[in-house]
């Protein structure tokens, strides 16, 4: 029996999480549950599920990863705020369910730093295809990963076509229901360029050996190419819940959480090159995690204000990865990471990036 705390419990990955553990009683044991601000939302969670530890914000979460006993923490938190949860999981011994991208590529090294082999388990559909796959050889025969990416609503548009597009466009995901920031990000291919960072931290793999390319079928979730020439592919219809029920029990797998792919019908898998010339935001990730320190901190935080400004009217869609880039260059990274310097760098960065946004 696994012993589970959710964090972000009301939200997509904590409800299809508590979807796997409903269909799994005697697997899977909830023992707390922390929301954003859902009071009512989480209570009647812990009433389905005999939760006695309820948390709500970051802070709150933050302390009860620290007070209860649990085997493996799940950090479906949004945003940045995720961080200090993330930290209190690793250093309080648990395994870490890491759906929360952005504490790994904010806090890089910190994290990376704190977590024993094997602890920080991924979530994210990409990464828990690399992670399978990676199962088939060693570290060292290991040629390059390859992250797909959907392409999302504007796959094959030129720059030229994404001047005018609107947030109610950029929202109209083909295949994913997620939230505006996530889905704004797919439609910029900023989320794809945060996953490269992801990636380079849970793998070790480095920047020029770590590719993408356009699946917009999303079946194949993500591949790892060997030094033989091998390529290990894993693919699975779009369902959240099988990377989230291997976080949840890793390497074991969970019975009838998903969906196979069905065989006996004809289908055809396509994969493009990504057009970097519209969609920059992966190149500049790749600078950005190059870079290190609190840059990553810096992109993200500046790409938060982007999109609330898109979003509001008040910037275009290119603008946003030109932002993210204005406020890059602008950056200068203290002589040491900690917590209070990735604090201070986020603030610097969403207070420098509204600046540049007024001043249009």
């Amino acid at each position: 029996m696994r012993r589970v705390l959710i964090l972000g419990s009301t939200g997509s990955i904590g409800t299809q999480a508590l979807d796997v553990i409903r269909a799994n009683p005697e697997r899977f044991e909830v023992v707390g549950l922390a929301a954003g601000s859902d009071r009512a939302g989480v209570e009647a969670q812990a009433r389905e599920f005999g939760v006695e530890h309820l948390a709500l914000g970051a802070v709150e979460a933050e302390q009860l990863v620290r007070d209860v006993k649990a085997d493996v923490v799940l950090n479906g938190i949004t945003g940045s705020v995720g961080l200090g949860p993330t930290i209190a999981a690793l250093e309080e011994g648990r395994t870490l369910a890491l759906a929360n991208k952005e504490s790994l590529i904010v806090g890089g090294d910190l994290v990376t730093a704190l977590a024993a082999p094997g602890q920080i388990v991924p979530v994210d559909s990409e990464h828990s295809a690399i992670a399978q796959a990676l199962r088939s050889g060693e570290a060292s025969e290991v040629r390059r990963l390859v992250l797909t990416a959907s392409g999302g609503p504007f796959r094959g548009r030129s720059r030229d076509q994404l001047v005018d597009v609107t947030p109610a466009e950029a929202l109209a995901h083909p295949t994913w229901d997620m939230g505006r920031v996530v889905t704004t990000n797919s439609a910029t291919l900023v989320n794809k360029g945060l996953e490269v960072i992801e990636a380079h931290l849970l793998f070790d793999v480095d920047y020029d050996r770590i590719d993408v390319t356009v699946h917009p079928q999303s079946i194949v979730h993500s591949m790892v190419e060997f030094v033989d020439g091998s390529t290990i592919a894993q693919a699975s219809p779009p369902d959240m819940r099988l990377p989230i029920s291997l976080g949840l029990d890793w390497p074991h797998r969970v019975g009838g959480v998903g969906v196979p792919l069905d065989w006996t019908r004809a289908s055809q898998w396509t994969f493009e090159p990504l057009d970097e010339e519209a969609f920059g935001s992966v190149a500049l990730a790749k600078r950005v995690g190059r870079a290190g320190a609190t840059y990553p901190a810096v992109f993200n935080a500046a790409n938060e204000q982007a999109v609330d400004a898109f979003h509001e009217g008040r910037l275009g869609f290119l603008d946003i990865v030109e932002l993210i880039e204005r406020v890059v260059d602008r950056h200068e990274a203290p002589a040491q990471l900690t917590r209070a310097s990735l604090a201070e760098a986020e603030t610097w960065a969403r207070r420098t990036a509204d600046e540049i946004i007024a001043a249009r």
